[in-house]
C-alpha cells in the first residue's frame, strides 16, 4: 500500500466527516492499517460510512480494524479453522508453522502440536472451545512463541547422523507470514492476528 495514496484516502474520509486531518492522524491510521491492502481499507471505510448506526460518527482506527480483522471471537474461530485444517493436512508427524504466532503460543500451552493433532473426535469440541478461549486471551498482548511446532517425527540427530537434511515444516496460511513466524521476526507480533 502506498502511503501517499493512503493519506489522500484518510484525508478525504475526514473531510466527509468535516474533521481536520493532521500528519499525526494519518500516521496513526497508517500504523494500524498498513498490514492490509488499500482496497480492503477503502471497503472497510465505506462499510463504516454506510452503517446506519455507526456511520453517522467519524470513524476511529479501532472501528476500521474491527471491520478488517473481525471481533476477537471471529479471529479465534479463523485460527481454529487453520488448526483443524492443518491436522488433516500435516497430521501429528510433521512439523508445522502457522502464519499467526498466537496460534503457536496457544498450541504450546495446550500440550504441543502432537497432542492437538492427535485429539480424539469426541474431544474435538472441548479442544476447540479451550483453544478459542486461550487464543482470545493471548491475542490481547504479544507473547513469546515457539518458532516451530514439532511433530512426532524422528529426532534431529538421526537426520544429522545419516547425513540427511531436516524435513521442511509445513507452512500453514499465508506463506510469507509463516516464514516470518519461523524466522522469529518480531514484526509478526506487531501486525498481530
Amino acid at each position: 500500500m502506498n502511503k501517499g495514496e493512503f493519506a489522500e484516502l484518510i484525508s478525504s474520509v475526514m473531510a466527509y466527516y468535516k474533521q481536520d486531518c493532521s500528519p499525526f492522524v494519518v500516521d496513526i491510521w497508517w500504523s494500524a492499517c498498513q498490514a492490509y491492502d488499500f482496497e480492503q481499507v477503502q471497503k472497510a471505510l465505506t462499510q463504516h460510512a454506510t452503517d446506519p448506526e455507526r456511520g453517522q460518527f467519524t470513524p476511529k482506527v479501532a472501528d476500521i480494524v474491527r471491520i478488517l480483522s473481525g471481533t476477537p471471537t471471529d479471529r479465534a474461530q479463523d485460527a481454529w479453522a487453520k488448526v483443524f485444517a492443518a491436522i488433516g493436512r500435516a497430521g501429528p508427524w510433521q512439523d508445522v508453522v502457522f502464519d499467526d504466532p498466537t496460534i503457536h503460543a496457544v498450541i504450546e500451552v495446550m500440550g504441543g502440536w502432537v497432542k492437538i493433532a492427535n485429539v480424539e473426535m469426541d474431544e474435538i469440541s472441548y479442544t476447540q472451545h479451550r483453544f478459542m478461549q486461550t487464543y482470545q486471551s493471548f491475542a490481547k498482548a504479544p507473547r513469546e512463541y515457539p518458532r516451530l511446532l514439532r511433530g512426532a517425527r524422528s529426532p534431529d540427530d538421526e537426520y544429522h547422523r545419516k547425513g540427511l537434511s531436516l524435513p521442511a515444516p509445513v507452512l500453514i496460511g499465508n506463506q510469507e507470514m509463516a516464514q516470518l513466524v519461523f524466522a522469529g521476526d518480531t514484526k509478526v507480533l506487531q501486525i498481530g492476528p
